[in-house]
């Protein structure tokens, strides 16, 4: 997309006095037209966490009966997520539920008792445990699982090499608009970037830490990346097109 560019120039009301709002426009003026482009680049890793979610449903005639179960049974499986060496920092209650259950009769609600339910996130920092600790927490009366959800604990690096890999190829698209227009060179005006998380890449998985009797996982590979939008303005007009 070509178009000028202009910026305006702003005043704080905190900082000038009332005249200044008066300031004119200041327009940048490019002398050659201007070209914006958004490139997105994303590098794949091997993921370094994963986050499970676990958790107990219970049911009981009275609303108190389900709940005093629900935190017996609870308490039970946190318990074996502390023996398994996890951090409590790691471990993160993500919502406790309380609610009537029905069936129905020829489309008329009867009432059956109620439900409770609490479930907790759980951060693992070896990957290779995760179908050991999927299993133990079965064991220990969670009948509420999900996940897992494979990240990169710390993707800073890898966000920096995205980064420079768009910048370059923002710069390279940018130069072949400036040949074809006629023009020799590109000059940065505008930069703004937006992150993405960590995406998991099913197709690429590989199998690891299969124990005979423990739950396969596959953590393949993780995708992190960023979008940058650049705005170039072409410079340096070749004679034969003047």
């Amino acid at each position: 997309m070509l178009k000028p560019v202009t910026t305006l120039a702003a005043a704080s009301a905190l900082m000038l006095p009332a005249a200044a709002f008066a300031a004119p426009q200041v327009n940048l003026a490019p002398a050659g037209p201007v070209v914006e482009l958004s490139i997105y680049e994303s590098i794949e890793a091997t993921p370094d966490r994963v986050t499970i979610g676990a958790g107990v449903t219970t049911e009981a005639p009275t609303a108190s009966e389900a709940m005093r179960k629900n935190a017996a049974e609870m308490t039970k499986v946190i318990a074996r997520i502390k023996a398994l060496g996890i951090a409590e920092a790691d471990v993160q209650t993500t919502g406790v539920a309380l609610g009537a259950q029905y069936d129905y009769q020829s489309g008329t609600p009867v009432f059956r008792g109620y439900q409770a339910a609490n479930r907790v996130n759980v951060i693992l920092r070896k990957i290779d445990d995760t179908g050991r600790v999927l299993d133990a927490l079965v064991e220990a009366g969670a009948n509420d699982i999900s996940g897992p959800t494979f990240s990169i604990a710390d993707d800073t690096a890898i966000k920096e090499q995205a980064r420079k890999a768009a910048v370059a190829r923002g710069a390279a698209q940018a130069r072949a608009y400036a040949a074809m227009l006629g023009y020799t060179d590109i000059k940065v005006l505008a930069v703004s970037e937006s992150i993405e998380v960590s995406m998991p890449l099913y197709e690429m998985a590989k199998v690891v830490s299969l124990e005979a009797t423990a739950t396969p996982i596959q953590p393949g590979q993780v995708s992190t990346g960023v979008s940058v939008t650049i705005t170039y303005e072409l410079v340096g007009q070749s004679a034969g097109t003047k």
